[in-house]
């Protein structure tokens, strides 16, 4: 009897364990899915907001500074929700918009020089 005791436990334990990857495979199906409705979504949006050559320079920009274009994105986004767009945006307003960005995301940088003081072995040598 402990034969068949031990035999169901192992099939109820392989059956959590299978019960648990599939749920974690669906999951990220599910993620997987999210991501790909929202990128959808987006790409929507922005191609009602925006002019072809907007686009193009858009994408251009996502390629070399996907940090900056993505941003310009969010930034047009809650544009079109609060209604702030009247029309599409040409290449020359999107330039305006990345000139705004690129203001406002500056980043200042100094160069400090420490001069230390050596003593020069040069005025011992004199004597």
């Amino acid at each position: 009897m402990a034969d068949d005791e031990l035999e169901a436990i192992r099939r109820q334990r392989m059956a959590e364990l299978q019960s648990k990857h599939g749920n974690s495979s669906n999951d990220q199906q599910g993620q997987q899915e999210a991501q790909q409705r929202e990128a959808d979504m987006r790409n929507s949006v922005l191609a009602q907001v925006l002019e072809q050559s907007a686009r193009a320079r858009l994408s251009n920009l996502a390629l070399v500074k996907p940090d900056k274009a993505k941003a310009v994105e969010n930034y047009l986004i809650q544009m079109a929700r609060m209604g702030q767009l009247g029309g599409k945006i040409s290449e020359s307003g999107l330039i305006e918009i990345l000139e705004k960005v690129s203001q406002q995301t500056e980043k200042k940088t100094t160069v400090k020089f420490n001069r230390r003081k050596v003593m020069d072995s040069d005025e011992d040598d004199d004597d």
